[in-house]
């Protein structure tokens, strides 16, 4: 399976679509793409998927050089679809995004097919019924979410050794490095390094955000 193959399958469905290679790079965007974006194929293949994208979510951006797509990729590893918002010519909304990787061996490496489709409307009623279950169910945001969201959240699919989910519970629960070293019975810095490879997976750049992203996702 060539890229022109990928092209085909990119071009062979009505719904937007485009697909990215194993680097981060668009190398196919079909019609639909362009009239959802407003952006041309020309315009997008050859760019960065992040820098034309700029998918977030409830936590905060999604697209990046470590997306949970291109952790998949380079795992070799399906992604199950998940919600973000994207800038479209009708201004910020929210899409669902399914992902096909596909490794062939013609390839040149592996890339991702992303399927968007979207979703604002049932979104948006969505975020209002979790609010209200909050205001009216005494339970916390981050517990609706779970029920209400989880299961289209991209950090769902992210693969945490059991020592870096144990330390992700211990900092969700106000643990300092000082104190997980201690109860764990590690050091500072192996600590550290577990709390690094949490953020890089999770695409977080700081300990809250990891824990809103796992807490999201139902990871914790």
């Amino acid at each position: 399976m060539r890229n022109g193959v990928i092209r085909d399958l990119v071009n062979g469905t009505a719904d937007a679509a485009f697909a990215v290679d194993g680097t981060g790079y668009i190398i196919a965007w079909n019609g639909a793409a362009e009239y959802l974006f407003g952006l041309a194929a020309d315009s997008a293949v050859g760019r960065l998927c992040r820098e034309v994208v700029r998918g977030v979510d409830e936590c905060g951006p999604v697209c990046s050089g470590n997306c949970v797509v291109q952790q998949a990729v380079q795992k070799h590893q399906p992604v199950g679809n998940f919600d973000v918002q994207v800038k479209t010519v009708n201004g910020i909304q929210w899409c669902n995004i399914s992902v096909i990787i596909s490794d062939e061996k013609a390839l040149t490496m592996p890339c991702a097919i992303h399927i968007v489709r979207q979703v604002d409307m049932q979104k948006r009623l969505e975020l209002m019924v979790r609010d209200f279950v909050v205001s009216g169910a005494g339970v916390s945001a981050e517990e609706a979410s779970v029920l209400l969201t989880s299961s289209r959240s991209p950090a769902r699919d992210t693969e945490l050794s059991e020592r870096e989910l144990t330390v992700l519970k211990m900092l969700a629960k106000g643990g300092t490095t000082v104190a997980i070293a201690k109860d764990l019975h590690i050091s500072r810095t192996t600590v550290h390094n577990h709390i690094q490879h949490v953020l890089q997976k999770l695409n977080a750049h700081s300990r809250l955000e990891a824990i809103r992203r796992a807490e999201h996702a139902g990871l914790i």
